[in-house]
């Protein structure tokens, strides 16, 4: 017997990818020569056939979960009569037509937009509900503006007025901006809208989070409103307003407990940002750190708060008569030199 030295002769790995498996066993029903495979085909023939799912199908061409959709007569109506933007109106077919429904394919056909006859299932599918009356507006995305945007418009304008018109004018004429920190519920914002473009507010300032944002619901609640003040989303509430503030914007904050009372805290005539916070919490803290002054609003000790749109309204109301008193004493002083 003789002793080896060093490794004992073998393979040395030549045989190495013969020796490589293929992979798990596939199931039988993706076996294309088994019976399970040919059941699975005929099951998927029986469910293409469904009329169900095939109104599924039909409904994902056209919407998705992300749009924004105004469901039953009355409300489509509304929104078409303020104008909300708007891209598709669906009607069920076999629908019955009555005053509303006329109306509604009139003011559809004005504003140009494509109209898709759906079946009941469809319907149901693209609203996610049967309340649906037969009728689905879809309303298209809100073009927001940027704050720079915002901000140079209405500086624009303002200059403008300074150039042509009186002091007076002049004063009434000064930017005038809301913020919102913290208004979650879009009828809030769209009552606000309505409140800024009725005392002659240059737009609205939103943030991206925990906010409402601009949709079907707040367009018809802002009257049309939203079609004519814009309205900006920024990333961070705060450093907006230390954006406007260094463009030489003053900001006053509406919280209770303030050193001041709405109409009075002494930056009226100045370019102004009106800070409102939600109806529960109010104004944040870094936000109202960020604030000139914090105004109130003298209300009864049996009411605790204020809905949010009802004191924008009240406050937006006190600077357009501070303006204008101040315009007024600025005309009269003009006049008696």
């Amino acid at each position: 017997m003789t002793n080896k030295k060093g490794p004992s002769k073998g393979s040395g790995g030549k045989h190495r990818n013969a020796l490589r498996g293929h992979g798990p066993t596939p199931k039988a029903e993706d076996r294309v020569y088994h019976k399970a495979y040919r059941a699975k085909k005929r099951n998927e023939k029986r469910q293409f056939a469904d009329p169900r799912l095939a109104a599924r199908r039909r409904a994902a061409k056209y919407t998705s979960d992300s749009d924004d959709l105004v469901v039953g007569r009355n409300s489509v109506l509304e929104a078409l009569r303020v104008g909300v933007p708007s891209t598709q109106l669906y009607i069920a077919n076999r629908i019955e037509h009555d005053d509303r429904t006329r109306e509604i394919i009139k003011l559809a056909g004005m504003q140009g937009l494509n109209l898709l006859e759906a079946d009941r299932l469809e319907m149901d599918r693209i609203a996610h509900s049967r309340n649906h009356q037969g009728i689905i507006l879809k309303v298209s995305p809100y073009q927001y503006s940027s704050l720079v945007q915002l901000a140079d418009r209405a500086e624009k304008k303002s200059h403008a007025m300074e150039e042509a018109d009186s002091q007076g004018a002049r004063i009434a004429a000064r930017p005038l901006f809301i913020a919102l920190d913290g208004v979650t519920d879009p009828q809030n914002l769209g009552a606000v809208i309505r409140s800024a473009a009725a005392f002659g507010a240059n737009g609205v300032i939103l943030p991206e989070r925990r906010s409402a944002s601009v949709n079907a619901a707040a367009w018809k609640v802002s009257a049309g409103a939203a079609a004519h003040l814009p309205v900006a989303r920024v990333v961070n509430l705060t450093k907006a307003i230390e954006a406007l503030k260094e463009r030489g914007y003053y900001v006053v904050g509406l919280d209770g407990g303030g050193d001041a009372m709405v109409g009075e805290s002494g930056f009226e005539t100045d370019p102004l940002v009106v800070v409102l916070g939600s109806e529960g919490k109010g104004l944040s803290r870094l936000v109202r750190e960020s604030c000139d002054s914090i105004a109130g609003i003298p209300i009864s000790s049996t009411v605790e708060s204020l809905n949010a749109s009802v004191a924008a309204g009240i406050s937006l109301y006190a600077v357009a008569h501070a303006r204008q008193v101040a315009a007024a004493k600025a005309e009269s002083q003009a006049e008696g030199k």
